[in-house]
């Protein structure tokens, strides 16, 4: 069952409490990444057959797949995809940003590039559950910053095929190729390259905990977007909220993970104990009962504070993945949400609407790293590139003063650099 916390009674240090992987697989991920970048496609085809019992021919998915997934699928569920595609685009257009240049000074121009990576890799889980929204909201952002190529590394499974909703999604959003390979070998391998994986410049997907490893062991080698954690999802209601609401939402994360964490944080003793009641209800109702009863009793918790002042304050302190405004005038407390991965407005906005349909990004920072760091977008696939020019003259103009400011640091090499090219040069 559900702890209940009463803030203010019990130790902050249980209150901010966070779960922790306690598996250490630092040095099994390390010796996958240097069997991958030493044997490349040969270590990439083992660990398939280890790990995931598939023997495979080829770890690219075929023309001939591809068709025979879009068979599979539902006309319905592809509708719906594309449905799904275009509320993520219209949201992802607005991020877009433009080069500039700056020439409002005679004889000086200054600027910015805006310029998308050349390949980007999305990882895409395919263990316990598969995710073709992954898919779309990593790949549409991609594809609309300008990346020339984007493929997927997803596990197959024991046939040797990935998920067929995979590669409707993939198809829909418009990727370029896709991999059969999953686990850190696959961060290895779009991190170095292999004979049939090209390297990629970014790597992004959320994963288990050998996939978080990896990325984090291949950054520098290749840019990542994030060690993404469990799933967390913390709801701020008022007693007025329906509890049912409230627990279907919170069970909505729990599901994902046994490591996943949902937390309630209200005003209301009443609704806390009403929640607590409605989670034990709905458990039984889940497939994935078990899953969900773990991450609910282990992880789960209800803060009960004084005021929705307090509430917010205590939100803000977790900075959740996913947070849940279930009150009354919700933007009237927009302002007061500092840290939040995304924010879900109202009593009728379930998380799940953010998961698979509403258009913003659903990879988003874990782990309470919503207080620096912001959910995947179209700038996760750009770089960018500054640049400057100067005449002579203009050069003339400031060149005495940054002589000035190299001396300062001692360096006088600067100094003489600066003054070379000038007809005052000493």
């Amino acid at each position: 069952m559900i702890k209940i916390l009463k803030y203010g009674e019990v130790k902050n240090s249980e209150i901010f409490a966070r779960s922790v992987p306690a598996v250490n697989v630092e040095a099994t991920v390390s010796e996958i990444i240097a069997n991958v970048r030493k044997n490349g496609d040969t270590a990439l085809f083992e660990y398939c057959e280890k790990f995931d019992k598939a023997k495979l021919s080829s770890l690219l998915v075929s023309d001939d797949e591809m068709r025979e997934a879009l068979s599979a699928v539902e006309p319905e569920f592809i509708e719906i995809l594309k449905k799904a595609a275009r509320n993520i685009s219209e949201f992802h257009r607005r991020q877009v940003r433009n080069s500039f240049i700056i020439n409002d000074t005679e004889g000086v121009i200054i600027g910015q590039k805006v310029i998308p990576v050349d390949r980007a890799g999305l990882y895409v889980p395919g263990g316990t559950a598969a995710y073709p929204s992954t898919v779309l909201m990593d790949a549409i952002p991609a594809k609309i910053a300008g990346v020339k190529e984007v493929v997927i590394t997803t596990p197959p499974s024991a046939d040797g095929k990935v998920n067929p909703a995979i590669l409707a999604a993939a198809h829909v959003a418009g990727v370029d190729k896709i991999f059969k390979v999953g686990g850190a070998q696959a961060i290895a391998a779009l991190a170095y390259g292999t004979e049939t994986i090209p390297k990629a410049d970014k790597i992004v997907g959320p994963g288990n905990a050998f996939v978080a490893e990896a990325k984090k062991q291949v950054f520098g080698a290749v840019s990542i977007d994030m060690i993404a954690g469990p799933s967390e999802i913390l709801i701020v209601a008022d007693g007025k909220s329906n509890p049912a609401y409230v627990a279907a939402d919170m069970l909505s994360q729990a599901e994902h993970d046994k490591m996943a964490s949902a937390v309630l944080v209200t005003d209301s003793e009443a609704l806390a104990r009403e929640v607590s009641a409605e989670l034990e209800k709905q458990l039984p109702l889940l497939e994935r009962e078990e899953i969900a009863r773990a991450s609910i009793d282990n992880n789960g918790k209800i803060i009960v504070a004084d005021n929705l002042k307090v509430v917010i304050d205590i939100a803000n302190e977790i900075a959740p993945e996913h947070l849940e405004l279930c009150v009354d005038s919700p933007f009237d407390y927009l302002d007061s949400i500092r840290h939040a991965g995304s924010i879900f407005m109202g009593r009728y906005c379930p998380e799940a609407l953010g998961d698979y349909f509403a258009g913003p990004n659903h990879t988003l920072p874990t782990g309470g790293t919503a207080k620096f760091s912001s959910p995947l977008s179209v700038d996760d696939f750009v770089k960018k590139s500054q640049y400057t020019y100067y005449t002579k003259e203009a050069l003339g103009r400031v060149a005495e003063d940054i002589a000035k400011f190299a001396r300062k640091e001692g360096l006088t090499g600067h100094a003489k650099s600066a003054l070379s090219r000038t007809e005052g040069e000493e």
